[in-house]
This record gives structure tokens, C-alpha cells and sequence, in this order.
């Protein structure tokens, strides 16, 4: 009854909750904290901050100050930061830039914040990799580099001090990086954001019946390391076990974990180990991924009429149906989270390129927001973040495209298989 009643009275209890926070923190909403999901984000984030400043003071005894070398940025701040301790890296952060002019009143912090965020991403590092160009996650290769693990747990303190000081980094995961950062599992909608063709190949696998014997299988992967390939066994003996028809679905979970999880498993233990040094996993669990990527790189700018003007429609829809008038009166009427919420839903991330929508990347390049008719009315809409593309049914009414967008965008998890 009480999730009933959350489900349908959720934009007025969160309107009390952002008159007075207190209803969370011990008054009569204090349940919301065993149901955050109902919260919205501003509201959590509020909440979240009290919780971390009184589990995780701020360090009272002098300034972390760094002097930085431009020119080696990332080297000069790893060295300078790595050997201190999690309650040193507590300490407010003052920035000085070696040869500059300038005092840090908050400006050469957030610049810091932004250089160092993209300079962690440079493959000359071989910390990150990328599918897309957009998100990354840990590289499995990283090993090239000798002290990869020291660099990362470098990096995983950087980004929970960014979200300790509430700074933005220009960073932005996959949502299976998310998930790990929030000790949520991984599964096989997860592996769309990592490789989209593999992931294509498997659900085909798992939807069709006797293709299995046709790909000629086991339960191994061939990994490439430095130059030369190994044969992993996903389980024991996995190398004298056939894919077939029966065991289909325990291959794609094992394999799927492999590629989101083990295959990148000290690179992922290295990251944590600095993140948890600033933001308890217990704090940080009560957002999802959509909304820990809000947190860490923030709300972007969205220009709606840019949007609208970038956008195509497939299927039967035109700009003039009558459920797209509703789609774009709706939008115009949200606020930056919601707007921000529906484009991390289609694309797969709350990051806008520098050229606008126009640049929007899928899978094979250039793809353009796309809103494509279904005809399943009692569906929610779905999402396909390789393409872009938002799968939207025909619905009767303004009012119930309202609800079940919103529903859609804020409590589904997962994409859509093209």
C-alpha cells in the first residue's frame, strides 16, 4: 500500500520533502529512505550530502595544496595525492598551477577538476577504453602501463572527491561502470554499452532455437594480452562443453559477466578501493546509474528547440502526429532533470556534444534523435541507446503518455535489443 501511495502521489511528497528535508532525516517521511527510487534526484542529493557529512567529516586540520605542472598534469597530481590518507583527502583542495599567476578562490579548483578528468581518459595512458568515443570504463589492457593499479585508485579518489566537494568532472562511464561504482549487479543488457555487435549476437543466440550447434561454441573466450591470445575457461572443463540450446542461457550470463566484470576485475578492485576512501558504498547505493552519472558530471544544458529541430521520426510518425505534439508539449513543460533523465534514457548518457544534437553519435556515427511508432499501447516506451531511438507507442491520451513516459524514465533499468 505505502509504494501504491508513493507510485501515485509522488510530485507532491516530493514537494514536501524539498520544503523541509527533515521529513526524511527522522520525521514522518523517513521511510522514503528504505524506497528511494520515489525520490527525485535533487531530493536525494540533498539528503545524501547530510548523510556524508556526518559520516565523513571534512578534514579540519589545513588545505590539501597542490602545485600542479600543466604539462604533466595527471603524473604531478597522482604524486602529490596518492600517498595521502583518506581523511587527508578530506581537506579542502587548493590548486596552484606552477609558473601562473593567480590565487585558488575556487576557479583553479574547478579547472583542476575538468583537466584532470580528461587527462585520466588519454590513451597513452591506457587507463580507459571506449566503444563510442563517449563512455569508458576500465581498459582490460591497462597492464601496459606498469603502475596501472596505483593510477587507478588515483583516479577512483578523484572522482569521490569531486562528488565530497560536489565539483563536476567532464567523465562520463558506461552504465555497467555505474553499477559497479554502486555495488549493483551487472547482467547482459549491461554489455550493449561495452561491445553493441556482441551483445546483438548474443540475444540472437538466447531468441532463436539451432543456432547454437551452427557457431560451434564452448564455454571458453579468447583474450588478447599484450599481442598474444589466451583461452580463458568460463567454468571448469568449459573448453570440452559445447553451446548448445540447453545450456545456451548459462553461457551468455557467464560470458556477459566475464566481459562487464572479471575481465576488468583488478582494474575495477583498484578504482573502488579509492573511491570507497571518500564515499561509503551504503551512501552512494541509494542512486542508480543514471542518477550517479548526474552526480558526477551534473546537469547539462539542454536546448529544446535544438532538440526538436535534430530529431527524425520513423514508423508512421511525422512531426505533426498528434502523440509527437503531446511528446514535445511535455518536454517543454520538465524541468533540466527530466529533460536530462529522458536523454540519458535514449542515448545511454546525460552528455550533449559540443555541436549539439546535430552531432549525436550511434553505434556507426552520426544518428540523430529518433522517435519510431510501436504499436503495443499497454507497453511502456523502451529505448535502443546504440541508435538513438526512443520506441514510443501510439498512446490515446496526453495524460497517459505523461505517466508512462515519466514512469519509464525514471524507474526502468536496461535498454531496449534491436
Amino acid at each position: 500500500e505505502l509504494v501504491s501511495f508513493l507510485q501515485r502521489h509522488r510530485r507532491l511528497v516530493n514537494e514536501l520533502v524539498r520544503d523541509n528535508i527533515e521529513l526524511v532525516e527522522g520525521g514522518s517521511l523517513q521511510l522514503l529512505t528504505r524506497y528511494p527510487r520515489f525520490l527525485d534526484f535533487d531530493n536525494k542529493r540533498t539528503v545524501f550530502y547530510q548523510q556524508l557529512q556526518r559520516e565523513m567529516p571534512r578534514f579540519r586540520y589545513g588545505s590539501l595544496r597542490l602545485n600542479i605542472h600543466r604539462e604533466q598534469l595527471l603524473e604531478s597530481s597522482y604524486h602529490q595525492l596518492a600517498h595521502r590518507s583518506a581523511e587527508e583527502m578530506r581537506a579542502r583542495l587548493n590548486v596552484d598551477y606552477v609558473g601562473e599567476e593567480g590565487m585558488d578562490a575556487g576557479g583553479l579548483r574547478r579547472d583542476w577538476y575538468l583537466k584532470v578528468s580528461q587527462a585520466m581518459f588519454n590513451p597513452l595512458y591506457a587507463l580507459f577504453t571506449t566503444c563510442d568515443g563517449v563512455t569508458y570504463q576500465p581498459n582490460p589492457a591497462s597492464g601496459v602501463n606498469v603502475d596501472h593499479l596505483a593510477y587507478l585508485r588515483f583516479v577512483g579518489r578523484v572522482v569521490g572527491k569531486a562528488i565530497y566537494e560536489q565539483q563536476f568532472l567532464d567523465a562520463h562511464f558506461t552504465p555497467s561502470f555505474y553499477k559497479h561504482m554502486l555495488g549493483v549487479p551487472v547482467g547482459l543488457s549491461d554489455l550493449e554499452g561495452i561491445d553493441e555487435e556482441y551483445y546483438r549476437h548474443l540475444k540472437f543466440m538466447l531468441e532463436n532455437e539451432g543456432v547454437c550447434e551452427d557457431l560451434d561454441l564452448d564455454f571458453t573466450v579468447v583474450a588478447q594480452e599484450f599481442g598474444k591470445s589466451r583461452v580463458i575457461e568460463l567454468k571448469p572443463g568449459g573448453a570440452e562443453i559445447p553451446v548448445t540450446d540447453e545450456n545456451k542461457h548459462e553461457y551468455v550470463s557467464l560470458v556477459s559477466n566475464y566481459r562487464t566484470t572479471e575481465d576488468i576485475k583488478e582494474q575495477l578492485e583498484a578504482f573502488l578501493s579509492g573511491f570507497h576512501d571518500l564515499i561509503p558504498r551504503k551512501l552512494i547505493s541509494t542512486f542508480n546509474e543514471r542518477e550517479l552519472e548526474l552526480l558526477i558530471s551534473g546537469l547539462p544544458t539542454i536546448d529544446l528547440d535544438d532538440w526538436k529541430a535534430n530529431t527524425v521520426y520513423t514508423a508512421g510518425y511525422t512531426a505533426r502526429s498528434p502523440i509527437i505534439r503531446w511528446f514535445w508539449e511535455l518536454v517543454d513543460t520538465y524541468g533540466n532533470e527530466e529533460r536530462t533523465l529522458l536523454l540519458q534514457f535514449v542515448t545511454g548518457t546525460s552528455k550533449v556534444p559540443l555541436g549539439g544534437f546535430e552531432a549525436l553519435i550511434g553505434m556507426s556515427g552520426p544518428q540523430k534523435f529518433n522517435i519510431h511508432r510501436v504499436r503495443n499501447k499497454s507497453a511502456l516506451p523502451t529505448a535502443h541507446s546504440c541508435f538513438n531511438q526512443l520506441d514510443l507507442p501510439e498512446y490515446d491520451t496526453k495524460e497517459e503518455l505523461e505517466w508512462k513516459l515519466l514512469t519509464a524514465i525514471r524507474e526502468t533499468e536496461g535498454f531496449g535489443f534491436a
